[in-house]
């Protein structure tokens, strides 16, 4: 298989190392360097592919030697970049919507509220969950207490 710089492929992850990620591009093999991979630091490799995972890349260079230079950064779209920041296992998690518990201050966007008003609500809300978690600490020390003879 021919690959041309610049084209946008897709192909299956057939090797995961600690420098990079192999794909197999259907006749020929290209290599993800780790830093090709996500627009943030990575780590570890594994939290954002598995293999034999189907991804889409970007050839970025082609040695004479028949090395292929991928990047899966550059062959992301606008709104899938929003997506890859975090490793997968957090993108899975935060697919979990939020409850009450988060501690999270995000002011609803279709408000327009002054500043003054965005800090009240915010001390407000942090009012409530520091008294939520000390209530919850003294249920623990009375229960603790209860079990000591």
């Amino acid at each position: 298989m021919d690959v041309e710089v610049g084209a946008i492929v897709e192909g299956k992850v057939s090797g995961i190392t600690s420098f990079g990620v192999f794909v197999d591009l259907g006749g020929a093999t290209g290599m993800v360097h780790i830093s090709e991979v996500a627009r943030n630091y990575v780590k570890d490799l594994k939290e954002y592919v598995s293999m034999g995972q189907a991804v889409k890349v970007k050839v970025i260079s082609v040695s004479p030697e028949g090395k292929v230079g991928l990047s899966m950064k550059q062959a992301e779209e606008p709104e899938q970049k929003e997506e890859r920041r975090q490793p997968r296992r957090e993108r899975e998690s935060a697919k979990i919507s939020r409850g009450a518990d988060s501690f999270e201050f995000r002011p609803k966007q279709q408000e327009n509220l002054s500043f003054e008003d965005m800090l009240s609500r915010f001390k407000q809300s942090s009012d409530e969950k520091l008294g939520d978690m000390k209530k919850a600490g003294e249920n623990r020390r009375t229960a603790q207490s209860r079990r000591k003879p």
